[in-house]
C-alpha cells in the first residue's frame, strides 16, 4: 500500500520495483492493496532479506503484507472461454 497515489509517487515506485529481478510479475490494483507483486526467494532467509532490505524500502511504500503459497492446488492454465 502506498503512502501517496499521486502520478509522480507511482512512477517513482514502478521504475523503482522494475529494477528488483525478484519482483517476477507486479500489477497495480484498485482498492486496497495499491500493488500485488509476485516475487520469488530461495528461501525464508532470502525473502526476509528481500523484505527488509528492497521490497519496504520502496519508494511511496506505507505499508506491505505477505502471503505465502503452501501449495498449487490448480496450476496456471490458459484461459477457455465460458460456456464451451
Amino acid at each position: 500500500t502506498m503512502r501517496e497515489g499521486d502520478r509522480r509517487a507511482v512512477e517513482t515506485f514502478e521504475n523503482a520495483m522494475v529494477d528488483i529481478p525478484q519482483v517476477v510479475q507486479a500489477q497495480r490494483l484498485f482498492g486496497d492493496p495499491d500493488y500485488l507483486l509476485h516475487v520469488i526467494a530461495r528461501d525464508l532467509p532470502s525473502f526476509q532479506q528481500l523484505y527488509d532490505e528492497k521490497l519496504s524500502a520502496l519508494p511511496g511504500v506505507q505499508r506491505l503484507s505477505s502471503t505465502l503459497v503452501m501449495k498449487t492446488v490448480v496450476p496456471e492454465r490458459s484461459f477457455l472461454p465460458l460456456g464451451k
